[in-house]
């Protein structure tokens, strides 16, 4: 059996999404590693996203159920947990600003 140049594209495009899958543990070890303690960043939700979402490209065109299922509502929860790390962000610049105001006044 022979695979044609379309198939090595895709399976060069599904690894592509497994290593950045893969690579969100990686990034997450090291920062955790780093601040001596578990800590999830940015780039974990980052990488979360971009992974699972070629991964799931991946999975519609071999017409996979179950892996298009394992897939695609994680894109939701990583899309969400960056929304809220930006809110996050948001509230504590909004927070740390009022503090230098207060110690001014």
């Amino acid at each position: 059996m022979s695979i044609g140049a379309r198939e090595w594209w895709w399976i060069g495009f599904g690894l592509v999404g497994q290593i950045m899958f893969t690579g969100r543990f990686v990034l997450q070890w090291i920062a955790s590693e780093r601040a001596k303690k578990s800590i999830v960043t940015r780039s974990f939700w980052t990488f979360s996203i971009l992974g699972s979402s070629i991964l799931s490209i991946y999975a519609i065109y071999r017409r996979d159920p179950v892996f298009i299922l394992g897939q695609v509502p994680g894109i939701l929860i990583y899309a969400r947990n960056l929304i809220i790390m930006k809110n996050s962000d948001k509230a504590a610049a909004a927070g740390s600003q009022q503090n230098n105001v207060n110690a001014q006044g």
